[in-house]
């Protein structure tokens, strides 16, 4: 669901960048106000849990790949403005440091997966949860969240992808970024993400909400349940994660609009001009790969940096607070 560089017009990305501003805004002063400062470390892990998931490629129905987010998740223990937060800062690591989504299109990918993602998430388990009895009413409101709110991320993207081409064009008539109009964009990437990918957003989300729940009720804003709040089995989940990354190596081709330019050519029978006379980033390590190394020690160790990165920012965000989590 990442879009890539130069598959959506300067133009586009320009309006979905602006739009992405005040949000981005009044996520940071919401955050200040909802979430303790003893709590931010804890949304660096969930920024992590996001992080790690959406290494997990997994297949999809005609041959691309997909992965969940968890940004429903983070809406759940935190609250919907600080996933847009956590999800932005997940999202800007990938596309500098991996190139993981186009920084041109870093406005348009947070706007579908840290903004319309949690909140629509987050408004389908808030309505179930007052619905659903039970000890595991929490838990069936959180998948179908998540669910929904990742199939409203993709149907977003779909139809970013889905007006270039009649938006921009050439002399010729062929289109300058993306050539897939709506009618091909929609069903190509609601198809994957109804059958598989929600699934598997409602997977992680569930099993991660289940094993907080039970290990460390207190890791959010609000206690999800009694418990004994250990902190070593949830980095014990992180490091689980870390380890079992590779696993997203087994899902080969790419996810639906992702291809590089010369594949793209091959599949329309022309490069489209704006794409090829494009913008390009060139990240420290592409693809997740680091230098000359297998490709699954280049995943672990780019699994370590980047969820590094995430606690650590989030730490630091904590300092000023005089009370801290201890993770040691």
């Amino acid at each position: 669901m990442h879009i890539p560089e130069n598959y959506l017009s300067p133009s586009t990305c320009a309006v979905t960048t602006v739009a992405m501003i005040p949000v981005w805004a009044t996520a940071v002063r919401k955050v200040r106000q909802s979430v303790p400062q003893e709590k931010m470390p804890l949304l660096g892990v969930a920024a992590a849990f996001c992080f790690l998931s959406m290494m997990f490629n997994i297949p999809l129905p005609g041959g691309t790949t997909g992965h969940a987010v968890c940004g429903t998740l983070i809406a759940i223990l935190f609250g919907p403005w600080a996933a847009v937060l956590a999800v932005s800062i997940a999202l800007a690591i990938q596309a500098v440091f991996f190139g993981d989504g186009g920084i041109l299109a870093f406005g348009a990918n947070c706007l579908n997966m840290a903004f319309v993602l949690p909140f629509v998430g987050y408004a389908v388990y808030s309505w179930l949860k007052e619905r659903l009895k039970g000890d595991n009413g929490q838990l069936i409101a959180a998948g179908i969240g998540s669910y929904v709110g990742l199939n409203a991320a993709a149907l977003c993207a779909a139809l970013e992808f889905g007006i270039q081409p009649l938006l921009f064009t050439d002399a010729a008539g062929n289109a300058l970024y993306c050539p897939y109009p709506l009618s091909v964009a929609i069903p190509a990437m609601m198809l994957g993400h109804l059958t598989v990918a929600g699934l598997a957003e409602a997977g992680f989300t569930v099993g991660i909400l289940a094993f907080l729940r039970n290990t460390m009720p207190s890791f959010g804003i609000e206690e999800l349940s009694s418990g004994d709040n250990k902190t070593a089995p949830v980095i014990g989940l992180v490091c689980a994660l870390i380890a079992a990354t590779p696993l997203g190596l087994l899902a080969t081709g790419d996810a639906w609009g992702e291809w590089g330019l010369e594949d793209l050519a091959e599949l329309v029978g022309y490069e489209p001009a704006g794409m090829a006379n494009g913008w390009e980033w060139s990240s420290f390590m592409p693809d997740y790969s680091i230098g000359a190394l297998p490709e699954w020690i280049g995943y672990i160790l780019s699994a370590i940096i980047g969820a590094a990165l995430l606690i650590l920012i989030f730490r630091l965000l904590a300092n000023t607070s005089k009370k801290t989590v201890d993770f040691g």
